[in-house]
C-alpha cells in the first residue's frame, strides 16, 4: 500500500493531537483555540464562499460568521469530519499536494508549539524535500510585504538556495525547510535559523508580517 501523502498524515496527525489536547488548547493562531482551528480548516474546504474570507480581507466576515456556526457542533464530531477531505477538490491527490502540504504542515506545528515544552521534529528527508519544493514555489507570495530582498537556503543538503524577493544585498535565512515554512507562515516559535545580511533588513525581515 502506497504511503499516504505528507498533506494527509499531517491532517491525521493534527486530528489526533487535536483529540488528546481538547477543545481548549492553545494554538499559535492568535486567540484560537484547538476548536477555532478545526473550524477554520472546516470552513476553508467544505464552505468554499465562506472560505474566500480567508484569503480575502473584505470577505472575513464571512469566514468568522461561518467559523462561529460551526464551532457550535461537536468538539470530537469537528475533529473526525476534519479527518477525511470527502468529496471536495482537496481530496483530489494533485490539488491536495498544491494546496494542503503547507496548510497542515503549519497547522499542525501551530498546535503542537504553542504548548509547553515542545520540541522541533525529525522529519524524513523526503518530507523535507516536499516542503522545500513548496515554498520554493510559494514563498515569494510570502515574502511580498518584506520590505527587503530575501533568500532561503536549507542547511541539509548542498547548494540548495533560492531567491524569493529580488534585489542587492539580501537577507539569507538559513535552516531546515520545516523551520523556514513555519518561518514564512509568519510563525516566530522556530528553531535552528540562522540570519545573514545588513543588519537593518534583518529587522524589517523578522517584524515583517509575512505569510501566504
Amino acid at each position: 500500500m502506497a504511503r499516504p501523502s505528507l498533506a494527509r498524515r499531517e491532517r491525521h496527525d493534527l486530528c489526533d493531537l487535536a483529540l488528546v489536547l481538547g477543545e481548549d488548547a492553545p494554538t499559535l493562531c492568535g486567540d484560537w483555540d484547538a476548536k477555532d482551528l478545526v473550524a477554520h480548516l472546516l470552513v476553508r474546504e467544505n464552505r468554499p464562499v465562506a472560505g474566500l474570507g480567508i484569503a480575502v480581507p473584505a470577505l472575513s466576515g464571512l469566514a468568522d460568521r461561518e467559523m462561529a456556526k460551526v464551532g457550535r457542533r461537536d468538539f470530537a464530531v469537528l475533529v473526525e469530519k476534519l479527518r477525511d477531505p470527502g468529496l471536495t477538490l482537496y481530496a483530489i491527490k494533485p490539488l491536495e499536494k498544491l494546496l494542503n502540504t503547507l496548510e497542515f504542515f503549519v497547522h499542525h506545528e501551530d498546535l503542537r508549539r504553542a504548548q509547553d515544552r515542545w520540541e522541533p521534529r525529525t522529519l524524513d528527508p523526503a518530507d523535507e524535500q516536499r516542503l522545500w519544493s513548496a515554498i520554493k514555489g510559494g514563498g515569494r507570495l510570502a515574502v511580498r510585504k518584506a520590505g527587503v530582498p530575501v533568500r532561503i537556503r536549507r542547511n541539509d543538503v548542498a547548494d540548495g538556495s533560492v531567491t524569493l524577493r529580488r534585489g542587492a544585498d539580501p537577507v539569507m535565512v538559513t535552516g531546515l525547510p520545516s523551520e523556514l515554512a513555519l518561518f514564512l507562515f509568519g510563525r516566530d516559535r522556530t528553531r535552528g535559523l540562522e540570519f545573514e545580511g545588513p543588519p537593518e533588513s534583518v529587522g524589517k525581515l523578522r517584524s515583517a508580517d509575512l505569510g501566504f
